[in-house]
């Protein structure tokens, strides 16, 4: 690629429709809104979600639930993910985002779960949230679980 070679991209210099210069132009006249109505004046605007006079539809749909705002959630992390690292490692956050077995987490971290069979020995595990039943098969394989806010 040369500075001489350099292009826009087709279609990002459309000109603007001029609007309202004669009949002819095939814009004049209403400048194709139409006649009369809310729609066809100056400074026309719709409320989001106005139907024209109808029940909108998040008024129309039922409520249903509670969504508790102090709610943590957790990306669940199973045996099948902590089977990946070799015996004695540590598993963080950190060491979970770096080998891509997971790349995201949930605003309250994650929580090992105990899901599958645990084959790896020795685990060091610093977690956010352990289920009962994980730390219990975990330290049983001689690993330890710290709990990391």
């Amino acid at each position: 690629m040369k500075l001489h070679e350099l292009t826009t991209t087709p279609g990002s210099k459309t000109r603007t429709k001029r609007l309202g210069r004669g009949e002819a132009s095939g814009k004049g006249k209403t400048s194709g809104k139409g006649t009369k109505g809310q729609m066809s004046r100056k400074g026309h605007k719709r409320k989001i979600g106005f139907e024209g006079g109808q029940m909108i539809l998040v008024r129309r749909l039922p409520k249903r639930g509670f969504g508790n705002p102090a709610r943590v959630a957790y990306t669940p992390v199973n045996f099948d993910i902590l089977n990946q690292f070799p015996e004695g490692a540590t598993v963080g956050a950190a060491e979970l985002l770096a080998t891509r077995a997971l790349n995201r987490f949930e605003n309250g971290g994650f929580k090992v779960l105990a899901k599958g069979e645990l084959k790896v020995k020795g685990l060091q595990v610093k977690a956010n949230a352990v289920s009962a039943a994980a730390k219990a098969k975990i330290e049983e394989l001689g690993g330890s679980v710290e709990i990391v806010k």
